[in-house]
This record gives structure tokens, C-alpha cells and sequence, in this order.
């Protein structure tokens, strides 16, 4: 049994990743169905862990599951961004304002510390794990802030759009801004200057929307083609 919800979780995984590389790629692009039965027949399985897989796509804004139409990608607008990021922003310049009294200095040390991975993934063009290691940045002075509801709404959010906020890191140079960045942030913390680390982490979040919507040339008030 065990042997077996193990290969089952290592399927979902395996589909996960190709549709997210597909998409994020352009290979299948906004408004474009994904098909249950063709997955199912490419990988040989059941339609049980593909549907599984569709759920968390949908969760991280990937996908819209739609009724009798089934899995279709998801287009952004340039208003989904700008709002999405300005939202991300305020809440998270509050986190780092309640944090940054309250951060140990064994925890800034470990900001420290991520950051220095995240400027070897840099180096390496591995974003990835960057994307990941990434997340580890922000949740730990959001977890500092004590402030569980707080904690409940950046997550949510940041879930549900995090197609956006890998796109945003997978922009020509971005990565590395964003390590120069958390070097500021953490220098704050350090300082225990609070507006200023407040600040610093709202511009990081008002950037990363900045730098999609530049990118996006033929950007239009429908819909984002280019994903």
C-alpha cells in the first residue's frame, strides 16, 4: 500500500511539473484547454491523480477548472497584476514593520544565510529552487510578525497567485535584483529600522509587478497572450 500511494504521489508530481514548465514556457499558452484524457493516455494512468494535479494548479492560479469544459489556463490582466501586487505589498511592509522588533538575531542570520543560496542559484540560473528558497525568505519575518491572521491572508494570496510571482522571478535579471534587495531588507532588520524595512518590502513586491508589466510589450487591458 504504502509502495503504491507512493508512486500515485510521484505521478501527480511528474504532471505538475510539466504543465507549470509547459505554461511558464508559452508551450501552452492563456485560454488554452489542458486535457484530462490525453494526459491520462501520455502517462498511462487513471484520470484520479490527474485530476488531483489540476486541483493544485488551480490553487496556485495555473489552471481554471471549468464545468463541462474542463482545465483551461488562466489569463492574467494587467489590472490582476498591478492589484495582486499591490495588495502583496501592503500586507507584506506590515509583516516586516511587526517583525522587525521581534526577529532574533539567530533568525536574521539566517535570512542571511538564504540569501547567500539564493545568490548562488542565481549564478547558476536555477530559478527553480530559487522560486523556492525564495519563499523561505519572506515566511520567515513573516512568521515573525506574530500575527497568525496576517500569516493566513499573505499565503492565501500569494498561493493562489504564485504563476505570477515565478514569472516575475523568471524575468532577464531579476534574480539577481532580488538578492540586492533582501541585502537592504536585512541590513534594516539589523538596525531594527522598521519604516525602512516596512518600505524596502513593499518596493520589493511593487517591482516584481513592475518588471511583468514591462516585459509584456503587447500587454492589453483583456488578457496576458504571451503565457
Amino acid at each position: 500500500m504504502k509502495k503504491i500511494m507512493e508512486k500515485h504521489l510521484t505521478l501527480r508530481e511528474k504532471i505538475l511539473e510539466n504543465i507549470r514548465d509547459a505554461i511558464i514556457t508559452g508551450a501552452i499558452t492563456s485560454g488554452s484547454r489542458v486535457s484530462e484524457p490525453e494526459l491520462a493516455e501520455k502517462y498511462g494512468i487513471s484520470r484520479t491523480p490527474i485530476r488531483e494535479a489540476f486541483r493544485q494548479l488551480e490553487s496556485e492560479g495555473y489552471l481554471k477548472v471549468v464545468p463541462r469544459k474542463g482545465a483551461v489556463v488562466t489569463s492574467y490582466t494587467q489590472k490582476d497584476i498591478e492589484e495582486f501586487y499591490a495588495i502583496k505589498s501592503i500586507l507584506e511592509g506590515y509583516a516586516a514593520k511587526l517583525a522587525c522588533t521581534r526577529l532574533s538575531e539567530k533568525e536574521i542570520d539566517r535570512l542571511q544565510a538564504i540569501n547567500d543560496k539564493l545568490s548562488e542559484l542565481c549564478d547558476q540560473s536555477d530559478i527553480k529552487q530559487f522560486f523556492k528558497i525564495h519563499n523561505d525568505f519572506h515566511d520567515i519575518f513573516i512568521k515573525s510578525a506574530d500575527n497568525e491572521k496576517l500569516r493566513e491572508m499573505i499565503n492565501l494570496l500569494v498561493t493562489r497567485f504564485q504563476r505570477l510571482r515565478l514569472m516575475s522571478l523568471s524575468q532577464p535579471g531579476r534574480m539577481a535584483i532580488s538578492v540586492q534587495e533582501h541585502k537592504k531588507i536585512i541590513a534594516a532588520f539589523r538596525e531594527r529600522d522598521c519604516e525602512a524595512a516596512e518600505l524596502l518590502v513593499r518596493k520589493n513586491a511593487e517591482y516584481g509587478g513592475k518588471v511583468l508589466i514591462d516585459e509584456s510589450t503587447c500587454l492589453t487591458d483583456k488578457e496576458m497572450d504571451i503565457w
